[in-house]
């Protein structure tokens, strides 16, 4: 899911970067094809080149060498909503068929069975960053076909399109997950079938959504991980490797 999720990733883009796999994703892309992405952290860390992988957002590795630190408020305000976030990544714990993410109660919200962390920053990711990729492993309670809460708006919200929503941003163009890669329609905003893992078939991926999921017109195969991404995050990108040097 890492090395599928660093390929989104263009040379000298500007990337709103979360912990996990979107962390890990950014850092892999950035040691490959992409030396020049910028990648701004939540903390206020502006074109941050750390040397190991950071653990969170606040880590200092994220200060060494960056082009700027500020506060949150004008991470937020002057880059996100100003619109020069190109690329954002986003998780939950739902997503459903028009892209978009709960993080914030499984069950009502009045009763929930769930209360989860919330938004943080991610709605407005979703709503600013130009485009934005889902990161989420499959699972049919992961992939429903509405979410029990609109904490991130995708494509479209309570039956309105985005455009109707006036949101600025593209939405969620692509879904990495750990069997294939969704992504969304042109003209419904659906997500759909766009790639497969190697072993993997479509009748798995649509058994794991709640939705009767349609496919592209060209359903491709992704391509495994080369020996060197493997190589970089085995022995150079593994946030375990910071622990058991301590």
């Amino acid at each position: 899911m890492a090395t599928v999720a660093a390929r989104e990733l263009a040379d000298g883009e500007v990337v709103f970067v979360g912990i996990g796999l979107p962390n890990l994703a950014c850092n892999l892309a950035r040691a490959t094809h992409a030396p020049n992405l910028v990648l701004i952290y939540e903390s206020g860390a502006v074109g941050a080149v750390p040397e190991r992988l950071p653990v969170s957002i606040g880590d200092p590795a994220l200060v060494t060498g960056s082009l700027m630190v500020c506060g949150m408020a004008d991470v937020f305000q002057l880059f996100l909503q100003n619109g020069r976030i190109e690329v954002g990544f986003l998780g939950g714990a739902q997503v459903d068929r028009y892209g978009n993410i709960n993080t914030t109660v499984i069950g009502t919200y009045e009763r929930p069975r769930v209360r989860l962390p919330g938004s943080g920053g991610a709605a407005e990711i979703a709503i600013h960053a130009r485009r934005t990729v889902i990161v989420s492993k499959l699972s049919p309670r992961a992939f429903p076909e509405q979410v029990d809460f609109v904490t991130s708006p995708g494509h479209r919200s309570g039956g309105v399109p985005r455009d109707a929503l006036r949101m600025p941003g593209a939405g969620p163009v692509r879904v990495i997950t750990d069997k294939a890669i969704l992504a969304a329609d042109p003209e419904a905003g659906e997500l759909i079938l766009a790639a497969l893992y190697p072993g993997v078939t479509a009748a798995e991926v649509k058994a794991s959504v709640g939705w009767p999921l349609a496919a592209g017109r060209d359903v491709g195969c992704v391509d495994p991980p080369a020996a060197r991404d493997l190589e970089l995050l085995r022995r150079v990108l593994d946030p375990k490797k910071l622990y058991l040097k301590g």
